[in-house]
This record gives C-alpha cells, sequence and structure tokens, in this order.
C-alpha cells in the first residue's frame, strides 16, 4: 500500500515548509488515507481482474496499474494543483490553509508516484501467495 509512503511525505513536506503537527495536519492525513487506499482498490481490482481472464501473474498486474494509471494520476494531479493555494496561503487563517494543503500536497504526491510501482508489485506476492494456499482463482467464462 503507498499509505506509508503518503503519510511520510506529508511529513516531510510539512518539515520541510515549517509546519508544525497540528490537528489540521492531522486532519489532512485521514484524508489521504482514504484516497491512496482508493487508488490502491483500483489497481488491485482491475488486476484481479485480468487473473480470473486467465494472464499470468506478472502481465495481470501490468495490466491493472496501466489501465489505472492515466485516470490515477489525472485525479491526484487535479488534487495537488488544486490545493497549491492552500500551501501558499496568506492573512487570517493561513496557519490552518497551510497545515492542511501542505501535508494534503506532500502526501499525495509521493503516494501517488510510489503508489503506481508498489502496489502492482504488492499485489503479486500477496496474489502468488494466496494462490499457493487456495489454488488459483477461478477464471471467467465468456
Amino acid at each position: 500500500m503507498p499509505l506509508p509512503f503518503g503519510l511520510s511525505g506529508a511529513f516531510l513536506f510539512a518539515k520541510l515548509f515549517g509546519i508544525d503537527n497540528n490537528i489540521f495536519l492531522q486532519i489532512s492525513l485521514i484524508m489521504l488515507i482514504g484516497l491512496l487506499a482508493k487508488n490502491s482498490i483500483l489497481i488491485v481490482e482491475f488486476a484481479l481482474m485480468h487473473r480470473k481472464n486467465g494472464e499470468s501473474l506478472f502481465t495481470s498486474a501490468v495490466e491493472g496499474a496501466r489501465a489505472r494509471l492515466r485516470p490515477i494520476l489525472m485525479t491526484s494531479f487535479a488534487f495537488i494543483f488544486g490545493l497549491v493555494p492552500l500551501m501558499l496561503a496568506s492573512g487570517a487563517g493561513a496557519v490552518s490553509n497551510r497545515s492542511i494543503g501542505t501535508a494534503a500536497v506532500g502526501g499525495m504526491l509521493t503516494g501517488t508516484l510510489f503508489g503506481i510501482f508498489v502496489i502492482p508489485a504488492l499485489f503479486m506476492l500477496f496474489q502468488s501467495l494466496q494462490e499457493k494456499v487456495s489454488g488459483k482463482p477461478a477464471t471467467n467464462e465468456e
């Protein structure tokens, strides 16, 4: 899962930009967990669909990631660019805005970039372990 990468990216960006660990940063961490988990679920669902169609484990993982790459990058980068004004906020309430924006941008950027490589590898690892224990998944008859 890209969650450890995303959370560490949020704290790294907070450290780089001089943001304290406050309630606003912690709220953006909860938001990050949901968004990064959604990306992982999408890749795994598509990879599992390919696996049930009889493709090899490696091909399933690569095709699942490739099928979801563009939508994940589009939504993630739209989210990131939408939060840049919060990172650069000034005036009243700027500390809360900068805390939310910085943690969310840092976490989403690192979580997405590392996730698109880590999730297929973890899918291959855990799917092969599951297939050793319970057998290969039943193929879909079209």
